[in-house]
């Protein structure tokens, strides 16, 4: 007789768990719309209830349960006062608000500790009269209030704040919110007005001598090695190929040989200049020396910019804007300290973020006192034997020296009016 095969307890129950994951899966695909609908109609209602008034809310409910549970008259009368509380303040809701809001800045660019002032005008656009209220204009990390009167139709208010430019920033002001709400604040309601509006805090920088800083060095035209088919200087003449020019076709010499003959040329060199400038703070002592090391590679840049010299700078998050002085500048302001973007070291993003640029002919590296010149130096074999390598390293305090690091040049900047000098070294 043979024994009845016993299947284990596991494989008994995994068709069971089949089951139930399929048919949880079934209820969460009818429940989820549901959900979505619920969250649709009643997220704008829910959103009025500031954190104090959730607080109200559930002490009053908590107040009426346990005046039910036990008799508690004083638990009924603190319910009723709380939850009254809450129903009178949407009487404060109630009505619409119809706002033209405008908010301009001026200027809209300017340099670190400069004043800049900001303008926001309210117009009532309503055929009807609007009662008291209160805007609320975010600006950067701060919020400025302003108590609005009641305004009668096509009536304007105007409101000016200054915008704080102590530090290196692109300062957002707006959008501009009208609030509704009780006295204590139980319940809040915001309409957002206008679109909001960027301010550039520029880093200070510094004028450099032209040409380049000294850095060009008249590269602009010089005859390389490189063989090319299209070009200024002639190198020689060589055989036709399927394909070639025949404007470079050399007539006489052909012939003369009874062969098709064409020019070679050597090709001639342009300026093309990169300026690495790394964010992550393991190369800074200080969040003050990133900053020295920002206004040093924005003046650097804005002469490059202004001599038309071809120019790319570089950060951890990317290529920054240099079709002109300006919008350079724009971007050196939307850099964060200690931002990395996942790279494992300098040499690193240093490949990654220039691979695509075209060849330079020079590279320019500032960073703050812990970049030191061995990881500066290693970037030398990304480029090629003819490219010209420039190190600068900012150290606040530290006197300004020019040196050479394994035929390098190597500059030491503690303070920004220190750089044209510098250069002015470098070119002599």
């Amino acid at each position: 007789m043979t024994a009845a095969r016993l299947e284990p307890p596991a494989a008994l129950l995994r068709p069971a768990g089949d089951r139930a994951r399929r048919f949880a899966t079934a209820v969460g695909n009818v429940l989820a719309p549901i959900g979505r609908g619920i969250r649709r109609v009643a997220g704008p209602v829910l959103r009025v209830i500031t954190p104090v008034g959730w607080i109200v809310l559930g002490l009053g409910v908590l107040a009426v349960v346990l005046s039910v549970a036990f008799g508690w008259q004083e638990f009924t009368f603190l319910g009723m006062v709380l939850l009254a509380a809450v129903l009178v303040s949407t009487l404060f809701l109630i009505g619409r608000s119809s706002y033209g809001v405008l908010i301009e800045l001026n200027p809209r660019r300017v340099v670190v500790g400069d004043r800049a002032m900001g303008r926001m005008v309210v117009t009532n656009t309503g055929s009807r009269k609007l009662a008291p209220t209160r805007m609320e204009l975010p600006v950067g990390r701060g919020v400025a209030e302003f108590p609005l009167p009641g305004m009668a139709p096509k009536q304007e208010q105007e409101e000016l704040f200054q915008v704080p430019t102590n530090r290196r920033a692109v300062i957002v002001a707006g959008p501009a919110e009208s609030i509704r709400g009780d006295q204590l604040g139980l319940l809040r309601r915001a309409v957002k007005w206008a679109e909001p509006v960027e301010l550039f805090v520029h880093p200070r920088t510094v004028r450099l001598a032209s040409s380049a800083a000294g850095l060009v060095r008249d590269l602009e035209g010089q005859v390389s090695a490189k063989i090319t088919n299209n070009d200024l200087a002639f190198h020689a003449l060589r055989p036709y190929v399927p394909g070639d020019d025949r404007r470079y076709v050399h007539w006489r010499t052909s012939a003369r040989i009874g062969q098709l003959m064409v020019r070679q040329f050597q090709e001639t060199r342009r300026s093309q200049i990169i300026v690495v400038l790394p964010t992550n703070a393991a190369f800074y002592a200080s969040e003050e020396e990133f900053e020295l090391a920002v206004s040093c590679a924005a003046s650097i840049a804005a002469q490059i910019i202004r001599d038309g010299t071809q120019l790319d700078v570089v950060s951890e998050r990317g290529a920054w804007r240099t079709r002109s002085v300006s919008s350079m500048l724009d971007s050196s302001c939307r850099l964060e300290y200690g931002e990395t973007e996942g790279f494992g070291g300098f040499r690193e993003f240093v490949r990654e973020r220039t691979r695509r640029l075209p060849a330079p002919s020079v590279v320019v590296t500032v960073g703050g006192s812990r970049l030191g010149p061995g990881e500066i130096r290693s970037v030398q074999t990304l480029f090629g034997a003819d490219t010209t390598h420039l190190g600068i390293v900012v150290e606040e305090g530290e006197p300004a020296r020019l040196g050479a690091v394994g035929g390098m040049q190597l500059l030491t900047v503690g303070r920004l009016e220190d750089l044209p000098g510098l250069f002015r070294g470098l070119s002599s």
